[in-house]
């Protein structure tokens, strides 16, 4: 009887961990790393880095703020889409950027680009820009 061995198991088919474990798994190892990059950046001296950007900002007394587009050419923008005919989604399609684009400059929610205003400008034939907001927009002759 002494040879016979019953205690051994033979596994025929082991199966995969599941997904949660699997998870589990990548988090601990993005935590590792996570941890080690820590301890591996708290090893460098950048603090004379930080004082200079500290310093700057409190040699700033106005609150930072981005310019955004006055509701004067956003009511400027409105009335030349409905004067063409068109919608905030056909307005977008024409100048080739997104409908909610529109809407943001209308609201005037959005942070003025001169590459935008110029393509509304051109799309609806009216100023944006400039002392003569909504002037109608004069045709430059082509020049080669």
């Amino acid at each position: 009887m002494a040879e016979s061995d019953w205690d051994t198991v033979t596994v025929l088919r082991k199966k995969g961990p599941t997904a949660a474990q699997a998870k589990s798994k990548q988090v601990s190892m993005i935590t590792l790393l996570r941890r080690w990059l820590l301890v591996w950046s708290a090893g460098q001296n950048k603090q004379h880095l930080v004082t200079k950007n500290t310093a700057k900002l409190d040699r700033e007394t106005e609150e930072l703020h981005h310019e955004r587009v006055p509701l004067e050419v956003g009511k400027v923008i409105q009335q030349g889409r409905q004067e063409k005919g068109l919608t905030q989604k056909d307005l977008a399609t024409k100048i080739n950027e997104k409908p909610q684009i529109i809407a943001d400059y209308e609201c005037g929610r959005a942070i003025p680009n001169n590459q935008v205003m110029g393509k509304i400008e051109r799309a609806i034939g009216l100023k944006l820009r400039g002392k003569d907001i909504g002037q109608p927009l004069e045709a430059k002759p082509k020049t080669k």
